[in-house]
């Protein structure tokens, strides 16, 4: 199979091939409602090889979605006439099989809450890099690139564990140690091979730079400082590296590492989509399963909500982003955005729903908000429990924000999430999607927590979600979960109809590591068994209790 999708790939065997060859024939793509790019391409890859300003690292479907099609506005609009290169490090097959056979361009499908689609060819990225030391050629050429005086910012889209030189023991990872002894020359883990990236512009004269990571966690700029800081002092310390090199690393007004929020939805290629654009007659649509068992496709489906709130600290300069939507502001901003979406306007939503939604047997997030119980749960969590304590950013209106969740971005019947994978590692959520609100309570003389009334729901309906059994009473296999086993002891023995529950599950409900505080020492343990008991009353009472709470 993956050999006939490679075929088709570089056959393309209509006209409609996504490749410059194809797109000349401008007239037909815009005919079917491509949005073609609105700049000379060739002279942009030219500017941009020559005097790159910007790599990104992470070749994958959030990038394309959001980091080059942000590319691709600023030279639409001339606010810049160059592009930026992309390099991936995890899986080579990715530019190898999608990215160069199609000459760097894709597809940005964007899914809107009404229905319909705005389809996009993607064109500013002007090269593709692969991250491999033991490939001499593509090494040197981005050796080459950090070299460069015009380089301004590296991006990141690697997820939260690409940053990490450990593994769950917190033992350092053989390939790091391994790089730690090797130093810069050819390294192997990840974040090594960034290092020494790094260490070639040291070399080169210590030239500014910022490092900026845009993956979905917290303080993620840390976790970037922290990974590149350990192989500098390793590597100066052993004398794998000239002594400068860490003071350089460490030197703000040369290299910065800029927190940032990202957030925007972007699911695995839909075979909807691709039978949308195979109805255009576009040839070479076949997704690619890569050796990794990475699944890459001609296209990328996404959201149309986004948002990019980034630090701005940037000592070589930066490109014009905030023309195209990117929020430039101080740090302690970042980290207010970041708690008013995590905290409050979009995460305890989700994982209400997701609890709720395994019990109730949806399996689309997007279904639940066309039930009137579960809508109205997530507005009283979203507006009348959480609003009160969020912390306003000022750059973003909370408000206006969890409008957008609730009206447009959780309803789209585009998005594919399921209740299922949001109610994953939900032992880990609790503490910060509800906890934080419950603490600001906890803070504020003016507020009461026996105010709250849903937020123990969720945590009721969590322990109900622990026994495996939906409101009909049939069993379904909980989502992966570190705890998932210890919690579940405390309700192994319950049956629906089961009377005396509440001794079994007090002890649990003082887990501070679950629910970020006692909650027996705050009184609310006892609202959260008096729902429980609710809940476990017979087959239905999921339901029956929603109602009553929800009226």
């Amino acid at each position: 199979d993956q050999q006939e999708s490679e075929q088709t790939l570089t056959e393309g065997g209509k006209d409609m091939e996504l490749t410059e060859k194809g797109l000349a024939k401008s007239a037909e793509w815009e005919s079917k409602g491509y949005q073609l790019p609105r700049y000379d391409r060739k002279a942009m890859i030219e500017t941009t090889k020559a005097n790159p300003s910007w790599i990104h690292f992470g070749a994958g479907n959030i990038f394309r979605a959001f980091q080059a099609n942000l590319a691709q506005e600023l030279l639409n609009t001339g606010a810049s006439d160059q592009g930026l290169i992309v390099a991936e490090g995890f899986d080579s097959e990715i530019i190898e099989k999608m990215y160069r056979p199609h000459d760097n361009y894709s597809i940005l499908v964007t899914l809107k809450a009404d229905g319909g689609v705005d389809k996009t060819v993607v064109g500013s990225i002007a090269e593709s890099c692969i991250l491999d030391s033991s490939n001499q050629a593509e090494y040197k050429r981005l050796r080459e690139i950090f070299s460069k005086d015009s380089l301004q910012m590296v991006t990141f889209t690697i997820t939260e564990k690409g940053y990490s030189l450990v593994d769950g023991k917190g033992d350092l990872l053989p390939a790091v140690a391994g790089d730690y002894q090797a130093g810069p020359g050819a390294p192997e883990s990840y974040m090594g091979k960034v290092a020494s990236l790094l260490y070639a512009r040291y070399q080169s004269g210590a030239r500014p730079i910022a490092m900026v990571s845009t993956d979905n966690c917290s303080h993620n700029g840390d976790k970037l400082y922290e990974a590149i800081s350990a192989f500098a002092r390793e590597w100066t310390k052993n004398g794998k590296a000239e002594t400068g090199f860490y003071d350089y690393v460490n030197d703000k007004s040369k290299v910065s590492f800029p927190w940032s929020m990202i957030d925007k939805i972007t699911p695995r290629p839909d075979a909807s989509v691709e039978e949308i654009l195979r109805k255009d007659d576009l040839s070479g649509l076949d997704p690619v399963v890569t050796g990794k068992n990475t699944w890459v496709a001609p296209f990328v489906n996404a959201e149309e909500t986004q948002y990019l709130v980034i630090e701005d600290s940037f000592p070589n300069g930066r490109p014009a982003l905030e023309k195209a939507g990117v929020i430039f502001t101080d740090r302690e901003t970042v980290d207010k955005v970041e708690k008013m979406k995590v905290c409050t306007c979009l995460n305890p939503l989700h994982t209400a729903l997701a609890v709720y939604g395994c019990l109730l047997g949806y399996q689309k997030i997007s279904e639940e908000m066309k039930d009137p119980q579960l809508k109205t749960m997530v507005e009283i969590i979203g507006y009348k429990e959480g609003l009160p304590v969020v912390v306003d950013p000022g750059v973003l209106d909370p408000r206006e924000f969890i409008d957008t969740v609730l009206k447009v971005r959780i309803p789209n019947p585009f998005m594919p999430d399921t209740p299922q994978r949001i109610a994953t590692d939900t032992s880990q959520k609790l503490a910060i999607r509800f906890g934080e609100t419950i603490k600001r309570y906890l803070a504020d003389p003016s507020l009461d927590v026996a105010d709250l009334k849903l937020i123990p729901l969720v945590f009721a309906g969590w322990l109900r979600y622990l026994m495996a059994l939906d409101d009909e009473g049939r069993a379904f296999e909980p989502s992966p979960d570190p705890l998932l086993a210890s919690a579940s002891e405390y309700v192994k023995d319950i049956r629906l109809g089961d009377k005396d529950a509440a001794s079994r599950v007090a002890p649990l409900l003082t887990n501070e590591q679950i629910f970020g505080l006692d909650l027996s020492e705050i009184g609310m343990d006892k609202t959260v068994i008096s729902y429980f008991e609710e809940l476990i009353a017979g087959p239905g009472a999921v339901r029956a209790t929603l109602k009553k709470y929800t009226a």
